[in-house]
């Protein structure tokens, strides 16, 4: 167990119930938290928040200086990297909020957007989580703020091309993004750079895995939810930006989200389950890095060097974890 120090002092044991607990997760990201919690007092009002904020051991050693921009924010500091799922479930055990906002540090409020995702969350007796739109920083939509649960078949078929072209197909789940409808959209998986969760339901489903040191934990928590009987919702009434990736490198993430995401197979779909994923998805590699080496002859009629090179050392990078990785025993 890591060693961890006990939130600010002063904090009261018996505090007033809020009505929801912001918790972030910082890891070099001060001046990206900065702006997410401006923008947090910019865009809230007339309900109850908390703002906590775990620091995972970060390198930079600068998070201090939230507290002094800030000093109504609990701060945690961990002597360790808890990961992703660790860190959250810290921040949890020291907020007092009936609903539970997990939010990343690169991402910045443009509407009432927590207003809005608390206002649906309690006006929906089933509901587990709810999702909120997430936009580029050029206002673009980020397809990946709603997913279905990975399959076999979804990964394979995961080429940009298809989804673009049948982007309503159930097997992609991102239909809901292309609806005119205002009301809350029932889905399968919510992006953990912004997932509010009702108290309740994260603590039956005993808060976040953390068998996952960083990707794939919200799958689980989605998966975990929804199989304890609630329903996770999506609302494209409320949006916010999401710079994404400023916590690793793009290489690190490929790697952490490719080990993560058949442990979420070997433990929710089984172990045979599991090693098939991994042959397949192998296969599926091997012939996309045959796809893009054809390509990369025909110049930039395809698709630009840059973009052929990035793509080939990301499916070199999978197929090397999925060759390397085995099923745990």
């Amino acid at each position: 167990m890591a060693d961890v120090p006990q939130p600010d002092e002063g904090k009261q044991e018996n505090q007033t119930r809020m009505d929801v607990s912001i918790i972030y997760v910082n890891w070099n990201s001060v001046d990206y938290i900065r702006e997410s919690i401006r923008s947090v007092y910019q865009q809230t009002r007339g309900i109850r928040f908390e703002i906590i904020v775990v620091d995972n051991a970060s390198p930079a050693g600068n998070v201090d200086l939230l507290k002094q921009e800030f000093p109504e924010t609990t701060l945690i500091k961990s002597a360790t990297n808890l990961g992703f799922a660790g860190a959250n479930n810290l921040g949890y055990k020291s907020c007092s909020g009936e609903t539970i906002l997990f939010l990343n540090p690169d991402t910045k409020l443009v509407s009432p957007a927590i207003n809005v995702m608390l206002g649906h969350l309690q006006s929906l007796p089933d509901a587990g989580i709810i999702g909120c739109k997430l936009l580029n920083s050029d206002l673009s939509v980020q397809t990946s703020c709603i997913q279905t649960f990975p399959t076999i078949l979804n990964q394979v078929l995961d080429v940009e091309f298809l989804r673009r072209r049948w982007p309503k197909n159930p097997l992609w789940g991102i239909g809901a993004l292309y609806s005119d409808s205002p009301e809350p959209a029932e889905v399968e998986v919510v992006s953990g750079a912004c997932l509010m969760i009702k108290r309740a339901a994260f603590e039956k489903v005993s808060l976040f895995s953390e068998d996952y040191f960083m990707y794939a934990e919200d799958l689980d928590l989605c998966y975990k939810v929804a199989q304890a009987g609630f329903t996770n919702y999506y609302t494209g009434d409320a949006t916010i930006i999401h710079y994404g990736g400023k916590s690793s490198e793009p290489q690190s993430a490929t790697m952490m989200k490719w080990r993560a995401i058949p442990r979420f197979c070997d433990k929710n779909r089984g172990r045979l389950y599991g090693s098939i994923f991994r042959i397949v998805m192998a296969l599926t590699a091997m012939c996309r890095l045959v796809v893009i080496k054809v390509a990369s002859v025909f110049g930039n009629r395809f698709a630009p060097q840059t973009d052929l090179k990035s793509a080939l050392a990301k499916w070199r990078t999978i197929l090397s974890i999925l060759l390397t990785q085995s099923a745990p025993s």
